[in-house]
């Protein structure tokens, strides 16, 4: 036996194999290639000097990561289509006499061949597309567009250990396989499957617990810091009852509709129900994948681009003015003689301010029962639900800032919630009870308060006195970490952004020039690192969507063309006994169409239920915009189901060219 003779008929198989092969090779290139790509752009140097560098290299640093445990996942999952797909063939060969031993040597050529060929497409893609992806990159951030070409040999060698890495794993995993069936397993191992399932009622049951549950909380949590803390669990709920329910009602289904005479008893039906319901085991799994993945890319598309389109709606919300100084001081006089500073600097500065407010305001946590706010510093602060955010601005401020002329009696308040709505008629904290005279549907704005995670209450209270009693008795109460009565000055101005920048820095330097105690915030200083975040989860929302259609289309190929093959001999008999080729066709669109689209309808259903619990964590990153949230959701699933659909039409056609061959 030579030496290239393995080596040859690894070459051979891949070629006699090529329809499974190359959807498989075509997977571990774009695979590689997006690893390549982030790996890159984490290590190119143009990328520290962008506007929020520092937030955009860590999410391209988790983006990476993301790639590689879902490449080793991925690729070693697809791969085990190719080995069931060719375990007759593996037998055969034992059974003529090769040896196991030959088998593994013809698998690591098959396997090395496949790597080369994965690492060389993937590298040439990832390096020719390096620099369209930086510039796609500074479009998004606005970020200054320089010439010249980046090659990371860092980048290159971390591509080729994580291949190396998954290519072991699938290698070792086929020599295991080999190695431990005997030729009469491999025969029998693609015929798994074949036996009628049971309806497992206790698992069906799990699974509507689990997706039941999952839907509960994705549906009645209103905090958004409780909806934070429990997303995982609630996606770990869903994906648990989706595969059970897959599995379970994919076959009660399929049972219930043989048991309907009208529809079962007619060739179309008859054939690819009878034909699907022996092996709904692993095909359901197979399904539960794309549902799954099929949400991955409908909620990060959606909420990602919502997000970068939503921007300006973002900073509007987090930034109020152009600049506000909340300064931090003993009394209303020292504010004032800093705010004063900053007046004479804008004339100095020939900054053109069009339109300026201030006011005072107390700020403290408290825990809220109904309508009563408990302030109690040895309070269990464990339930995140309750913990809210009180702001408290005296009537004669609030009616200042918004041209108002507003009349409250002592034991009277108005109320303003910025998320969840005030519904009681009394508001009672420190053991004093207010009545709500009414709700506000606006209110000034405040950046560090709307930045809170906790819901914020803002509440006008009747005097100053009134304010400076809270301040008092929550001084009792938190001691040194008790909050001071702070001053907002905020102003507007429509002098360039440059100009902006270079006023807030002056303004900095004026407060500690002074030892002047305050938080300077400016829309067009903090827009850069704004830009950076969102611009970056708007890339790798993209970015891993594409990837994860990629996963979802690999697999509804893979699970279309091998249940191709596996029925091509039963097609080939019903033809023999008279079958025409325009029956089997209409067979195959029905055995298609009765379950191809169930994880297209329940991914849809699962982006639903996901809506409300995913605008509440968009509220923590100041998105408010829910109907930007919603039409980006629609236009994702539309664009998605059109793209679904045509893969459906790729997939039924080949399907139709194995097994409607005589």
């Amino acid at each position: 036996m030579s030496r290239t003779f393995f080596a040859k008929m690894a070459v051979s198989n891949i070629k006699k194999n090529r329809q499974s092969y190359i959807p498989y090779i075509l997977s571990c290139v774009v695979t590689t290639a997006m690893f390549y790509l982030v790996r890159s752009l984490c290590r190119n140097p143009e990328m520290k000097n962008m506007i929020g560098a520092d937030t955009l290299l860590t999410l391209m640093s988790m983006c990476s990561a993301l790639v590689a445990l879902f490449a080793v996942i991925f690729l070693f999952y697809t791969n085990s289509f190719l080995v069931k797909r060719r375990q007759k063939e593996f037998a055969v060969f034992n059974i003529l006499g090769m040896e196991k031993g030959h088998l593994v040597r013809m698998m690591a050529w098959e396997t090395l061949d496949v790597f080369l060929l994965s690492l060389a497409g993937g590298l040439v893609i990832g390096i020719a597309l390096d620099k369209a992806m930086f510039l796609l990159i500074t479009r998004l951030l606005g970020a200054e567009i320089r010439l010249g070409f980046h090659f990371s040999a860092q980048a290159v060698l971390d591509t080729v250990i994580l291949l190396v890495l998954i290519f072991l794993l699938v290698f070792l995993n086929s020599v295991r396989k080999i190695r431990l069936a005997s030729p009469i397993e491999l025969l029998q191992e693609g015929k798994a499957g074949e036996k009628e399932p049971k309806t497992k009622k206790i698992l069906a049951l799990l699974g509507v617990l689990c997706l039941g549950s999952g839907y509960y909380l994705a549906l009645t949590i209103e905090d958004p810091v409780v909806a934070l803390s429990a997303f995982f669990g609630a996606v770990f709920l869903v994906v648990i009852g989706t595969y059970l329910l897959f599995t379970t009602g994919s076959i009660a289904l399929l049972k219930l509709l043989r048991r309907n005479k009208r529809y079962y008893y007619k060739p179309k039906h008859f054939i690819g129900i009878s034909g699907m319901i022996y092996r709904m085991k692993q095909n359901a799994v197979g399904l539960a994948n794309i549902c799954i993945l099929s949400t991955c890319v409908l909620v990060m598309v959606s909420s990602t681009s919502s997000l970068m389109l939503g921007l300006n709606n973002v900073m509007e919300t987090r930034f109020p003015s152009d600049f506000v100084i909340y300064a931090d001081e003993a009394s209303k006089e020292d504010a004032d003689r800093g705010f004063e500073a900053v007046r004479a600097l804008q004339e100095e500065e020939n900054l053109r301010v069009t339109d300026e407010s201030a006011y005072s305001y107390l700020s403290f946590a408290a825990l809220r029962d109904g309508s009563t706010f408990d302030v109690d510093e040895q309070a269990n602060i464990t339930d995140m639900s309750r913990v809210t955010a009180l702001c408290f601005v005296p009537l004669e401020d609030y009616n200042a800032v918004m041209g108002r002329s507003e009349a409250l009696a002592d034991d009277e308040v108005l109320i303003y919630a910025n998320r969840t709505a005030y519904e009681d008629r009394t508001l009672t904290v420190f053991d004093k009870t207010y009545e709500v005279k009414a709700q506000l549907t606006d209110f000034p704005g405040n950046g560090v308060l709307s930045a809170y995670a906790s819901d914020t209450i803002y509440i006008v209270l009747p005097s100053r006195e009134a304010l400076t009693n809270l301040y008092a008795q929550q001084k009792e109460v938190y001691g040194d970490m008790a909050s001071n009565i702070r001053y907002l000055y905020g102003f507007d101005s429509d002098s360039p952004q440059d100009d902006q920048v270079a006023f807030y820095h002056e303004m900095r330097s004026l407060y500690d020039a002074n030892g002047w105690h305050a938080t300077i915030d400016s829309r067009a200083e903090a827009r850069p690192s704004m830009m950076g975040l969102y611009g970056g989860l708007f890339f790798i929302g993209i970015f891993l969507g594409l990837l994860f259609l990629m996963a979802t289309v690999l697999i509804i190929y893979y699970k279309q063309i091998s249940e191709g093959y596996e029925d091509k001999e039963r097609f080939d008999i019903m033809q023999k006994v008279g079958m025409s080729h325009q029956e089997v066709r209409s067979a195959i669109l029905s055995q298609v169409l009765t379950v191809f689209f169930l994880p297209l309808l329940a991914a849809g259903v699962h982006s639903a239920v996901a809506f409300p619990f995913v605008t509440k964590i968009l509220e923590l990153l100041n998105l408010t915009d829910i109907a930007l949230f919603r039409n980006c959701a629609l236009v994702s699933y539309g664009i998605f189901a059109i793209m679904y659909l045509a893969v459906y039409l790729l997939t039924a056609r080949n399907y139709y060219r194995i097994v409607g061959r005589t």
